[in-house]
């Protein structure tokens, strides 16, 4: 194979699931789903149902047992509620401390995973669907510029030169994010983001505010439905 994607279902991994797919054809891309101990599986459903239309060959990685003392509020148990409103009102009077949901070193933990499955797959390019917007304010420090370069220089050399992480939308916003899965005819209606597990995304929580967003920016309609449009 040629590339594996990081792929959790939701809508920044779909499109670089998309990306490789246009670029190496499916035979050739590996889907990497994990499993961190989140409150819900609604994306790890959405990335099954997404994998199947591309007809890509998707793996499942269980890391729950790492974030188990986290009060991270995504995870389960976590005595914190994931907060509604934009990042930067829940960054308000942190002193650059990350948000609450944000998983500590996930994307370092689950890079360096997913270099080990690619090797064992003959993958020489990992995907992975960070953008700009995340990384504003430290919201979610392991998703900036500057920690790609580190993480992509170590798996590069920890590899022995043989696999590259790519991270097509590192430098941009989400927005286009958006216009390129527009471009490439990704499937927006199958994604998950939200980050609680209702039967609809809730509309009001960070994710869901950036997604709504980013589809505003491109003149169209978020083809999801949500409980709360406001």
């Amino acid at each position: 194979m040629k590339a594996l994607v990081l792929f959790s279902g939701g809508l920044d991994s779909t499109v670089c699931l998309a990306k490789a797919v246009k670029e190496y054809g499916a035979d050739e891309v590996l889907a990497l789903s994990v499993y961190y101990g989140q409150k819900h599986k609604k994306e790890l459903e959405a990335s099954e149902k997404i994998a199947a239309y591309y007809g890509v060959k998707r793996l499942e990685l269980d890391l729950g047992e790492i974030f188990k003392e986290s009060t991270c509020s995504l995870l389960e148990g976590s005595p914190e509620e994931i907060p509604h409103g934009d990042y930067a009102e829940q960054l308000v009077g942190k002193d650059g401390a990350p948000v609450s949901t944000y998983v500590p070193f996930r994307n370092g933990l689950f890079i360096s995973s997913a270099a080990a499955v690619a090797i064992s797959h003959g993958c020489s390019e990992v995907y992975y669907g960070i953008h700009a917007d995340d990384a504003a304010g430290n919201a979610y420090p392991d998703t900036s510029s500057l920690f790609n370069k580190a993480i992509s220089d170590a798996v590069y050399i920890g590899s022995g030169n043989a696999v590259k992480v790519v991270a097509p939308f590192v430098e941009a916003g989400k927005e286009k994010v958006v216009e390129e899965g527009i471009r490439l005819g990704v499937p927006f209606k199958l994604t998950w983001s939200c980050y609680e597990g209702e039967e609809k995304a809730c509309g009001r929580c960070g994710t869901c505010l950036d997604r709504k967003k980013a589809f505003a920016m491109n003149g169209i309609k978020d083809p999801i439905e949500y409980m709360h449009d406001a």
